[in-house]
């Protein structure tokens, strides 16, 4: 799957894959090559698929070939650089900066975990970019790519177990 930017829209992308082309939100600065904490931007990355979480009580079990578990109420992702545990997943209650993986907005209702400064991992290199649910309107993420669930689900369906998506 190739991401690339809208024409004219910094905040949202054209995302083709297996001969379809389908519109997403990305990070409300765009699309950055030096990716930081905190700056907005979606990084310009090939990116491997590596899981995906979903709220078992609001959707149906997706169909994919990633590996696949539901999202527990202790479920955590810490965006702190001074952390240990930065850009991993943390239990809740977590005592430094973190995001919580079970929200209210359902923007997290499905969401996949991509492999971007995972493995080696850098301070302040960016943390928590995902591909999730979109909100109305493909409204700018913090740095992540979100669809709408229909969309979403559809390119799970159809994704192998070794994806990888390029953000160009």
């Amino acid at each position: 799957m190739v991401v690339r930017p809208r024409p004219g829209r910094p905040s949202q992308g054209l995302a083709a894959f297996a001969g379809t082309v389908v519109p997403c939100a990305l990070g409300r600065t765009g699309i950055r090559a030096l990716k930081r904490e905190g700056d907005g931007a979606t990084p310009r990355a090939t990116l491997p698929l590596v899981s995906v979480l979903w709220r078992a009580e609001r959707l149906g079990r997706p169909r994919t070939a990633l590996p696949l578990r539901a999202i527990r109420a202790d479920d955590g992702w810490c965006d702190a650089p001074a952390d240990g545990r930065y850009n991993r997943p943390v239990p809740l209650p977590c005592p430094v900066s973190h995001e919580e993986l079970r929200r209210d907005d359902g923007l997290y209702d499905i969401l996949v975990v991509l492999d971007f400064n995972l493995r080696p991992r850098r301070a302040c290199g960016g943390s928590a970019i995902f591909l999730h649910c979109a909100r109305p309107g493909l409204t700018a993420t913090a740095g992540c790519i979100a669809f709408p669930w229909p969309v979403l689900l559809r390119l799970l369906a159809r994704l192998p177990s070794r994806a990888q998506l390029r953000v160009v």
